[in-house]
Parts: structure tokens; C-alpha cells; sequence
């Protein structure tokens, strides 16, 4: 009987160990580098999460009409190796963004480097797109 639990607990921890590896997506599968994008918000939200961190822009075009965009980065340890922090970008903060834009047409992108308005610094977003 205990040999049966453990086998189930083992079973179970390795299927709970490979469900966040089916979330993980190649740049490719998602996004299209023919459609380089550049946007210009204010950070509305910032998830640090594996696989991919995310934040949100608020993006007014030229009629006044707001959209909110979300933009993909890497992981946060990649982020972290090209000197970001958890605190390099803030709520409210305006940002352009460079990105590749999302094959299925959305409000979403893969960020390739992000300026932060406020002090005119350039951090690379730890992309997973291949040059």
C-alpha cells in the first residue's frame, strides 16, 4: 500500500514538474520579427514570472483612443543578467517599447529593448528572438 502512495505522490510531482514546460513557447511559435513594432505608454501592470516576464502599456494613438498592450520579456534571471531589476520599471512610468509584434494579430508583442522615459535608460529585454 505505501509503495502504491509513493508511486502516485511521484507520479503526480512529476506531472505537476512539466506543466509549466508545456506553456513555454519558441519566439517563432507567437511572434513575427517582419513585424518590428515601437510603442510608446504608461506601464499600466508587471508580472515577474517563469518562463517569461510581462508588462502592460496603455498606448494612445493619434485620435486619443487608448489600447492596452502586452509585452513579453524574458525570464526574470535573464532580465536580472542584462541589469534589470525588479524596481527598473514602475507603475505609471511612460516607456517605448521595441517588440515583434504577435502573429495572431492581438495587443501583444515580444519586447526587444524597453527606454524608460524618466531617466532615458535602454534595457534589453532578454528576447528570445534569434538574430
Amino acid at each position: 500500500m505505501k509503495a502504491k502512495l509513493a508511486a502516485l505522490l511521484v507520479g503526480t510531482g512529476l506531472l505537476l514538474a512539466a506543466r509549466p514546460l508545456v506553456a513555454h513557447h519558441a519566439f517563432a511559435a507567437e511572434f513575427d520579427a517582419d513585424k518590428p513594432i515601437t510603442l510608446t505608454g504608461t506601464v499600466t501592470k508587471i508580472q515577474w514570472t517563469n518562463p517569461h516576464a510581462w508588462f502592460y502599456i496603455d498606448v494612445k494613438d493619434e485620435t486619443g483612443t487608448v489600447t492596452n498592450w502586452g509585452l513579453e520579456m524574458g525570464s526574470p534571471n535573464g532580465l536580472m543578467r542584462s541589469g534589470w531589476t525588479r524596481n527598473s520599471m514602475k507603475l505609471g512610468e511612460v516607456v517605448t517599447v521595441e517588440a515583434s509584434r504577435a502573429k495572431n494579430g492581438s495587443n501583444s508583442a515580444n519586447a526587444k529593448a524597453v527606454t524608460l522615459k524618466s531617466t532615458g535608460q535602454r534595457l534589453f529585454a532578454a528576447s528570445s528572438q534569434q538574430p
